[in-house]
């Protein structure tokens, strides 16, 4: 276990990479999430491991909607095909992030307003 291992080895904070909040805030389909129970359950795991290590867990939660539906950057970072796994991202805009980005539908600001309540309520491990 990765973040596990930093914990073991003393580390006083131990922090995940940028997690996903939705699963349209994703950069590329292999992201991490915690917008699923089942994730929940899988980052609890390893936040109580890290508590128990005498660390602290922290995680980096973003919402990446611009640069969505895209490949990892070792992967030629393009868009990725709906039949691929990819999605037409949602951003305040519909101006693509750069040239090699999808085009975003744009969203009602409404919609953008509820979503970034989702960072206004962390899980928080005991």
């Amino acid at each position: 276990m990765h973040l596990g291992s930093r914990a073991v080895g003393g580390a006083a904070l131990v922090m995940t990479e940028a997690t996903a909040v939705q699963s349209i805030g994703r950069i590329s389909p292999w992201d991490t999430g915690i917008y699923l129970d089942a994730h929940v359950e899988s980052w609890k795991a390893i936040a109580d491991f890290v508590w128990e290590q005498g660390a602290i867990p922290g995680m980096q939660a973003r919402s990446r909607r611009q640069k969505g539906s895209t490949a990892a950057p070792w992967m030629g970072g393009s868009k990725v095909p709906a039949n691929e796994g990819g999605w037409v991202p949602v951003a305040p805009s519909a101006v693509a992030f750069d040239t090699n980005y999808p085009e975003p539908k744009n969203s009602p600001s409404g919609k953008l307003i509820r979503s970034s309540r989702i960072f206004a309520s962390p899980r928080v491990a005991p």
